[in-house]
């Protein structure tokens, strides 16, 4: 295809130019008013959770019949990475993992439930039926809750009610359009609790069992079949079902002296929250129901926040005096504060680039070449809605790290034009002149950049997730900028730019710098006429990055900069919910006295997902509680967290208390991890006990936690056999009795406002917090004359034994870990490679059977840099076919390749200068600087390959081609140093060490391509020639 010919087309036709540039806008803007906009990308939910009860059982118990039976049957899927389970008295708790590189997770998750139906052939009666959730790694949009502030002079909060109000307002927010899902939190629920009277149902030969299987055959809810007369069908089915409290009271039980005994002749019947409660909310000191919804990730959420507060302020007028909506957490705020910042930066980026080519270039080339960013970003929105990919700061990001990149095409063409023009060429064969001979140049680096990024575009896993909108915005944005250096932009400059040179005269067209031109001339002379001069001097400062490269820290991702921090409390595993919670009332009062503006306590579970990697992981467990910290606006919470956690480990010692900072990226457990695998449960406890040793003598460690350090306290009943058998009864009837009469038993369930209520039967009279009470409980014993009540000392000796609170697994292997949490700010790159360091010698003289290995941070990174390098080398390859088709010649490529890698060197270079550690987001700087470096070396090898003198080896050929290039180079490492300016100047962690290691090494990039590439280029010739 002749593109001059195709060229010419715009040029000769206007309308063909004013659709294209109007196509261009109006999918641009309706793209940026429909796509969606979030804070931070949607990950992949590549991680489930199965929970197992199993009521009674111990660890080891829980471990062996219902975890092993699991793993076994999920462990021959291949898209599974990683197995973690922790068997704890009671539940199971299996964490599943999917590979990086699947994608289609919705597959691999049906797979997964499928095989939980048929391990529940290997569990054994007693255990529940597994519960599977896929845990989201995205914040919920909002947080609200239903607080009581004192009703009708009840100063004792009823949560029956809160709970009923938050179920209306969950089902109003479900039905608004846009929402995902609504879940609530602090809600313990409600249960019918039927209390039997022991002594009343032994009298009348009924045992509590009984009446729950009573209970159950009276509660018919299944259908009776269907009656067909060949005309209709009819649903058939028996109406004796359980609906009220009323109905419960008056099912008969049992017969006794001629009539019919009704349960609530010898049962209390209630109904109320479970005691003690599964869980429990507190926002900012007042109890409270609490809602988090999430919203669909195609919707807007800026528009659907606008539509819940108007549903939830009319709803909001509808409560009583006493009960208030209090917002935890709108989300919006932070995506549009973000977004805002983000984009300011692109704004004043793009102001600065325009200064800088207006300076270079005068004002109407100028004007020409600034086009080109507004009508690449829209065409890069247009793009970005249909991959799918929302608004957020990757987006943004790669526009901004596109913005040196976005002109440089546009440069080269104006430039071409002009140069043509000004030597005689007509606007038409100046336009189509420039297209030709710029075709196979600019698509070529076009290409090699796009290669360069790919990386991050291709990168599977939770960080490619999070990253890779970066690279495919820039990628987008680069191959727009090359259809607009085709078509539009030279057009409109052979347009505007042939102008009469009185005009020329009185226009202002750039700086001349002729005595600095005249000296770097000077300079370029004399390194071609000695190229391994050129080639020393180029190399130094890459060289220099390379050499200071291992002193560099490294961070995987930095901290966020939000107004926000987390509190967890972890008790002793015998720690009740109460006991939890007074706790948190300590650590409550000790961290507004630190600064803190709101705190929301969560107990018994985790908090609400504030924030994408936050992962809510626990449910169900009494001795855990998590707190919300908002501090007030513009606070840093780096020193407030220090302080915090300071007087936290002086002051409270019953609880591990850690005070988190909110972190950047793919979510881990903790920033250092040590796992010791291994058989016997002894030695793994004392291994870890050892490394635990070591990490608390770390100064920058603020609390270790081994999993295996957990005990507790078991009470074990031995029945005494000889009395068992004149009573009897066998040790499993007693067993069972005891969990009867501590736990109840299901005895069916009642239809309350679209909620099934659950009816659970117990034993009254039994109090289940002392245990001198419980061995004088009664154990029914059944003999001739009938039911005979005797306590359960008569027959049994109590007994404390310890017992293991937790067995964690890896990989169905056996493993303690021990986990390092450190001071907000302390890089865990720098306590692992000490840590590891001191462990060296220790890790080979482990137990035979025994291994060690590092999760944690390190963990996440080395798989984020492997997934990252995964695809280099094909791509290289890629790289170096399109040098080597667009020069001819695999030493030309050759060139082009060693700036690319040398670029590297630069990029470490500025980061060491400018004292950012090493992390992902340095990573993808260094790749925007090799396009950078690519794109100007690819210019100036092309312009002198396509001098004949200078392919000959005419010196003064070669300066005047490295010269005419010049001005497009400069002009490239200027704009792009002040595309980046704001976001250096903007501060924080996340942005600069990317910005810095472009903007700081584009520098040197300028001395590659105007000093090495020509230097190379004469040694290769002067090679070639001898």
């Amino acid at each position: 295809m002749n593109l001059g010919r195709v060229a010419e087309k715009f040029f000769h036709d206007s309308r063909l130019l004013s659709l294209i540039i109007l196509l261009i806008l109006v999918a641009g803007l309706s793209s940026l008013a429909v796509l969606p906009r979030m804070e931070d990308p949607v990950l992949a939910r590549r991680v489930a959770l199965i929970n197992t009860r199993m009521p009674g059982a111990d660890a080891k118990r829980v471990e062996t019949l219902v975890t092993e039976k699991i793993e076994n049957r999920l462990r021959d899927i291949e898209e599974i990475k990683e197995l973690r389970s922790v068997s704890r008295i009671g539940i199971s708790s299996v964490s599943v993992e999917l590979r990086d590189d699947v994608t289609q997770t919705d597959t691999v998750w049906s797979r997964v439930r499928s095989r939980l139906d048929d391990a529940l052939a290997d569990l054994p009666p007693d255990a529940i039926r597994p519960e599977f959730e896929e845990l989201e790694v995205r914040a919920y949009a909002m947080i609200v809750g239903l607080k009581w502030t004192g009703w009708g002079g009840q100063d004792d909060p009823d949560i029956r009610v809160l709970r009923r109000l938050a179920i209306v307002l969950q089902d109003e927010l479900q039905n608004l359009p846009g929402t995902d899902s609504i879940d609530r939190f602090g809600d313990p629920g409600e249960e019918i609790e039927v209390q039997v009277d022991p002594a009343r149902s032994a009298a009348m030969g009924i045992t509590p069992g009984d009446i729950a299987e009573r209970l159950a055959s009276y509660d018919a809810k299944a259908t009776a079949g269907v009656m067909r007369d060949g005309i209709s069908q009819t649903l058939l089915k028996v109406g004796n079902q359980l609906d009220a409290i009323d109905q419960i009271e008056s099912v008969p039980v049992s017969s006794f002296e001629g009539r019919d005994v009704r349960l609530g002749e010898i049962a209390e019947i209630t109904i109320g929250v479970p005691n003690p409660p599964a869980t429990a909310a507190n926002l900012n000191g007042d109890e409270a129901v609490v809602l988090g919804a999430m919203v669909r990730p195609a919707y807007r959420i800026d528009r659907w926040t606008q539509a819940a507060e108007a549903l939830i302020a009319e709803f909001e007028s509808t409560l009583p005096v006493g009960i208030e909506i209090d917002f935890v957490l709108k989300q919006s705020e932070y995506v549009q504060a973000r977004l805002k910042s983000l984009l300011s930066n692109l704004f004043l980026g793009a102001l600065a680039v325009a200064g800088v080519i207006w300076l270079l270039m005068g004002f109407r080339s100028a004007l020409i070449v600034t086009l080109t960013l507004p009508l690449a970003s829209l065409m890069v929105l247009f793009a970005l809605r249909v991959v799918g990919i929302p608004i957020h700061q990757m987006s943004i990001t790669g526009l901004i790290i596109a913005l040196g990149l976005l002109i440089d095409n546009a440069i080269v063409t104006v430039d071409e034009v002009k140069g043509r023009l000004r030597n005689g060429a007509t606007p038409a064969n100046a336009m189509s002149g420039s297209v030709s001979h710029l075709a196979i140049p600019l698509l070529g680096s076009t290409l090699t950049t796009a290669l360069a990024f790919a990386p991050i575009a291709l990168m599977p896993g939770p960080a490619g997730e999070f990253v890779g909108a970066i690279a495919i915005s820039v990628i987008f944005a680069i191959f727009s900028s090359l259809f607009l250096a085709m078509t539009v932009i030279p057009t409109i400059a052979a347009k505007v730019l042939a102008k009469p040179s009185r005009e020329e005269k009185t226009t202002f067209s750039g700086i001349r710098l002729r005595r600095f031109a005249f000296a770097f001339e000077g300079l370029v002379r004399h390194c071609v006429l000695h190229p391994w001069r050129g080639v020393a001097i180029s190399l130094v400062l890459p060289l220099i990055g390379f050499a200071v490269f291992p002193l560099l820290d490294e961070q995987f991702f930095p901290a966020s900069g939000r107004d926000q921090f987390h509190i967890t409390i972890e008790g002793a595993p015998t720690d009740s919910l109460d006991h939890t919670r007074r706790a948190a009332q300590i650590v409550d009062r000790i961290t507004r006295e630190t600064g803190a503006e709101r705190i929301d306590w969560f107990y018994g579970e985790s908090a609400p997902q504030f924030y994408y990697n936050v992962i809510a992981l626990r449910k169900g467990t009494p001795n855990f509680a998590q707190g919300l910290v908002k501090l007030p606006a513009g606070t840093d919470p780096q020193p407030v967290i220090h302080r915090l956690q300071d007087r936290l480990d002086r002051e409270i010692r019953s609880s591990r208390v850690l005070v988190k900072q909110l972190e950047q990226g793919p979510p881990f457990s903790a920033p250092v991890e040590v796992r010791l695998f291994g058989p016997d449960l002894d030695v793994l406890q004392q291994l870890g006990d050892e490394v635990r040793l070591r990490l608390s003598r770390m100064p920058e460690v603020t609390s270790v936690r081994t999993d295996m350090t957990e005990v507790l306290p078991q009470i074990s009943f031995d029945v005494d056999e000889a009395s068992v058998v004149q009573a009897g009864v066998s040790p499993t009837q007693i067993a069972g009795q005891l969990a009867f009469s501590l736990e109840g038993r299901l005895g069916g369930n009642i239809l309350q406002d679209n909620e099934e209520l659950p009816i659970i039967v117990r034993v009254g009279g039994v109090d289940r917090g002392e245990l001198a009470k419980i061995q004088s409980s009664d154990i029914q014993l059944t003999t001739a004359e009938g039911i005979r009540l005797t306590p359960l000392s008569a027959i049994a000796q109590t007994v404390l034994t310890p017992e293991a609170a937790a067995l964690p697994r890896l990989n169905r292997m056996r493993m303690n870990e021990v986990a390092a949490y450190l001071q907000a700010g302390v890089l865990p790159s720098i306590v692992q490679s000490r840590l590891e360091a001191e462990l060296s010698d220790w890790q080979q003289n482990l137990p035979t059977g025994y291994t060690m290995s590092y999760g944690g941070e390190a963990s996440k990174r080395d798989d984020a840099v492997g997934n990252l390098f995964s695809t280099v080398g094909v791509l290289a390859v890629l790289m170096l076919a399109t040098l080597v088709l667009s020069f001819s010649s695999f030493r030309m490529a050759g060139i082009i390749t060693l700036v690319a890698a040398l670029s590297v060197g630069l990029g470490m270079a500025a980061l060491t200068a400018s004292g950012y550690p090493f992390g992902f987001m340095a990573i993808i700087g260094t790749m925007g600087l090799i396009g950078v470096a690519i794109n100007d070396s690819i210019v100036v090898l092309a312009g002198i390959r396509a001098n004949p003198s200078a392919v000959a080896g005419d010196t003064e050929a070669v300066v005047g081609e490295v010269m005419h290039t010049s001005r497009h180079v400069v002009a490239t490492t200027l704009t792009t140093m002040a595309g980046f300016t704001p976001l250096i100047l903007d501060g924080g962690g996340f942005w600069p060490p990317m910005a810095v290691s472009i903007a700081g090494g584009v520098a040197g990039a300028t001395l590659l391509a105007l000093i090495l590439v020509p230097s190379l280029h004469t040694l290769l010739m002067i090679h070639r020639s001898s």
